[in-house]
């Protein structure tokens, strides 16, 4: 049985999507189920306190965007 030539990048496509599902499915199968999430809320890693943070000095006037570009 041949495949037209007209059918085979249609053909390709399907075949890939069908791999690539069964692959995310196994893979979705053996991972194991996630740890269940405390109900206490805690701050992110990167984040410092909020109190420990110093004040910032803004110098030079507030960025307002330009919406009409023809007026400066």
């Amino acid at each position: 049985m041949r495949v037209r030539e007209a059918n085979r990048n249609l053909l390709l496509l399907g075949s890939f999507t069908l791999l690539s599902m069964a692959a995310a499915g196994l893979v979705a199968l053996l991972d194991p189920a996630p740890a269940p999430a405390n109900a206490a809320p805690r701050p992110a890693a990167n984040q410092a306190p909020a109190g420990g943070q110093a004040p910032v000095r803004i110098v030079g006037t507030p960025f307002v965007p330009n919406t009409n570009p023809r007026q400066r």
